[in-house]
């Protein structure tokens, strides 16, 4: 009975943290800048992993702690020299000691929009080769479970850790039931990015691919932000170990993040830039009512998208609370959930400014037949030229 009641009390606690943690990530969000629809990339903050009294994985003759930091530097250094427009903040540019939450702090208090963690990975078997880039979720295998306890176990070297993180203990696989019921709001952001630099390892540097993979961290559970934990190779073997410490090595996995950066940041603008010139395409369309006419449509309307995952989320979980009409949408192996229904553009377009309060990242669909098309196949069935 009395383990009953541990057990029951320890599910509880998870509970808890679940909403510390999603109200501290919403609330945060909140406060970002919102009002400019023509949204660029301004801030990147690159996280060598480790440090100080952590020294991470350990090789033959060198520890992740430093690895981590010389590729961190030549990253930064390549984004402040070809892309000046964006600000580069770093959790550290020395080998010292920087506490988890800490390094989400600097994220969060610097507005980042992208955080990229950057580690060495290891493993008891030497044989064991390759790059993974991590992003927020329930790990899916022992060995992933492995890593997660490695990467959160930091938190046993900060003090007042138990109280901090909420009894989270990093080496018990109850406590990770967290991570299978928190949903990352720029979930699709960080898998675009990490896709990206996987694709760059894979076919610029030619290191082995071990793909994108959902991992329980802490530092990107308390980020609020689009993240991503880049494991750019085993420290634990003697080849790759070799490799990351040569110059070369640190300046083609740090030039291949880079490339990775550029192309996220492209891609993300050129998507801001088309909602641009879509709200300018309905604004022509609502000032010249005189020659257009609205089809009767019934099928068409809109709705503001807020989350994407890679695993479905229960229609009645606490994240969807008060949001009216959620729906989800099935797209290849991702799922997406939308809240409003509108039938007019100029109504979802001020419903948004509302949905945007609470989930930033969100933007406008259009849904015809129960799938999503392009807002401008929408706009051209809904009014007609004449």
């Amino acid at each position: 009975m009395r383990k009953l009641r541990n057990h029951i009390n320890s599910f509880n606690t998870q509970i808890l943290w679940i909403i510390i943690l999603f109200f501290l990530q919403n609330s945060i969000s909140a406060q970002r800048e919102n009002n400019d629809s023509n949204y660029k990339i301004r801030t990147v903050v690159i996280d060598p992993g480790h440090g100080g009294k952590d020294p991470g994985a350990q090789g033959s003759t060198s520890y992740e702690k430093d690895v981590v930091l010389a590729i961190g530097l030549k990253l930064g250094k390549y984004i402040e020299e070809n892309v000046p427009d964006v600000k580069v903040v770093y959790t550290r540019k020395t080998d010292e000691f920087i506490p988890l939450y800490r390094r989400a702090e600097i994220a969060n208090e610097n507005n980042a929009d992208l955080f990229i963690s950057i580690h060495a990975n290891g493993m008891t078997d030497p044989g064991t080769t390759g790059t993974e880039t991590l992003v927020l979720g329930l790990h899916r295998s022992d060995e992933n479970f492995e890593v997660a306890k490695r990467e959160n176990s930091v938190i046993l070297m900060e003090e007042d850790y138990t109280a901090r993180y909420e009894n989270f203990d990093p080496n018990s696989l109850e406590s990770y039931i967290i991570f299978s019921l928190m949903q990352n709001v720029y979930d699709n952001q960080s898998i675009s990015f990490a896709g990206l630099v996987q694709d760059q390892f894979r076919d610029r540097v030619k290191r082995k691919d071990r793909g994108v993979k959902r991992q329980g961290l802490l530092v990107l559970a308390q980020t609020s932000m689009p993240g991503v934990l880049v494991e750019t190779g085993f420290i634990t073997n003697k080849t790759e170990e070799i490799y990351l410490n040569s110059e070369e090595g640190q300046d083609y996995i740090a030039s291949a993040i880079y490339r990775a950066f550029k192309a996220y940041k492209e891609d993300i603008e050129s998507k801001s830039g088309l909602l641009v010139q879509q709200l300018a395409t309905n604004d022509t369309v609502a000032s010249s009512e005189k020659s257009d006419t609205v089809t009767d449509n019934s099928s068409i309307y809109f709705k503001v998208q807020i989350v994407v995952s890679s695993a479905p989320i229960p229609l009645n979980t606490e994240q969807f609370k008060d949001l009216p009409e959620i729906e989800e949408f099935k797209s290849n192996q991702f799922y997406k959930y939308a809240v409003g229904h509108k039938k007019k553009y100029d109504d979802i377009v001020e419903y948004s400014k509302w949905v945007k309060n609470r989930f930033p990242d969100a933007f406008i669909i259009a849904v015809k037949n129960g799938h999503i098309i392009p807002i401008q196949e929408a706009l051209n069935e809904l009014y007609n030229k004449s």
